[in-house]
């Protein structure tokens, strides 16, 4: 059975070092003031946090001192200090480095992998558009082969890591043609940034994330070589799929350290906080709802690290595709709700205290939601896990 190794939580550690020293004395300012902190990305770099589930070839760890539990380490220990730092990783990963390294040629890989896993580049994965998120196939982006050159016209939405000065390029789906069956043929296409007709829209006003960079994304004409195209033409919603999937583990890691933020924080103000003479935290009314909180985190780290050992072990052919995917679901559902909670409980344990901004809970409150939007909802997962049980479609 899957267990942290020492390993592990030495790499934890120093992770969490990195995060407590790095960010957190910055994150109250940056997420008043919207700020992308750039030159944070590098530093990330330098630790090897783009690289965990990468071969050396191309500057990654390699699969002897990498693997995604070890990125889920890392999301996680971000993640606990500010949720928009987790996803900043946790996207820069999962949707911009891994369809990449799964589907990208050699030539692909060499052109951007090595900036990409040193932190020295970020990339964005366009898929969700105004009119389509999950149902990939209402997307009305298009591209055409012209004169050896895809053109490529439409939009894209909540795109993360599209708008910064790293981005060097945003993988983009698109209907290229239909099938035999008369369904829309998706494929995949790699536009770099500055590639004319791309433009990155303004920065969204945004609940919570603060700290993200997220843009809606415009294509008008847009002109790439035919050799942009990412694996497979009509292979972009199979593509998709197992990108979500993988990101599903790593979105439950983040909202496990939202989670465990919120129980420490809880745990330390009840402690704190008098009330009519004696620590709020004497009182069951408090002391329950906290204890609730470490189940919820408990469970939440078991089934994500139990998805995510399952996706490690799948990679060394031990596993089947259909066990990590149904493992991710599960995690993610259940993680993504139990964070949603948590914040909810930390507000009301602080009282008006957790409605102001000076106490980190508003923030995490916040962030929370979208962690049950972001890569497949909840109704989603749900749909998987039924369709994983065998349960009829409908």
């Amino acid at each position: 059975m899957f267990e942290l190794s020492e390993d592990h939580e030495e790499f934890r550690g120093l992770v969490r070092e990195f995060a407590e020293g790095e960010i957190a004395p910055h994150v109250e300012q940056w997420d008043q003031d919207s700020h992308f902190p750039e030159d944070l990305v590098p530093q990330m770099g330098e630790l090897g946090l783009f690289g965990l589930n990468a071969p050396e070839e191309f500057g990654g760890a390699g699969t002897e001192h990498g693997g995604f539990t070890y990125t889920c380490l890392a999301i996680e220990e971000l993640g606990r200090i500010d949720q928009s730092i987790g996803i900043t990783l946790s996207a820069g990963v999962g949707l911009g480095i891994n369809p990449i390294l799964s589907f990208g040629t050699q030539e692909q890989k060499e052109t951007y992998l090595p900036d990409l896993l040193a932190g020295r580049a970020l990339a964005g994965f366009g898929l969700t558009e105004p009119d389509a998120g999950s149902d990939a196939g209402a997307s009305r982006t298009k591209a055409r082969l012209e004169d050896g050159h895809w053109v490529v016209d439409g939009s894209k939405a909540f795109i993360t890591n599209s708008g910064t000065s790293l981005t060097s390029v945003v993988t983009v789906t698109a209907k290229t043609g239909e099938t035999d069956d008369g369904r829309p043929e998706i494929s995949a296409i790699m536009i770099p940034a500055g590639t004319d007709g791309f433009v990155v829209e303004p920065a969204y006003r945004k609940l919570g994330w603060h700290i993200s960079d997220t843009h809606g994304l415009t294509f008008e004409g847009c002109r790439v070589p035919e050799d942009n195209l990412l694996g497979e033409r009509g292979e972009g919603f199979r593509q998709f799929l197992k990108t979500l999937d993988d990101g599903r583990v790593a979105i439950s890691a983040l909202a496990v350290g939202c989670a465990q933020r919120m129980l420490e924080e809880c745990t330390a103000y009840s402690q704190q906080r008098q009330a009519f003479g004696r620590p709020i935290a004497v009182n069951q009314g408090v002391s329950f709802q906290i204890s609730d909180l470490a189940v919820m985190v408990e469970a939440a780290r078991l089934l994500t690290y139990k998805a995510a050992w399952l996706k490690d072990e799948q990679e060394a052919g031990r596993r089947g595709v259909a066990e990590v995917k149904q493992a991710a679901a599960i995690a993610k559902l259940y993680s993504t709700e139990a964070a949603v909670s948590a914040t909810r409980i930390a507000t009301q344990v602080f009282g008006g205290n957790g409605f102001m901004e000076e106490y980190p809970v508003a923030r995490f409150y916040r962030d929370a939601k979208i962690l049950e939007i972001g890569e497949g909802t909840s109704e989603v997962q749900r749909m998987v896990i039924a369709r994983g049980l065998g349960l009829p479609a409908r």
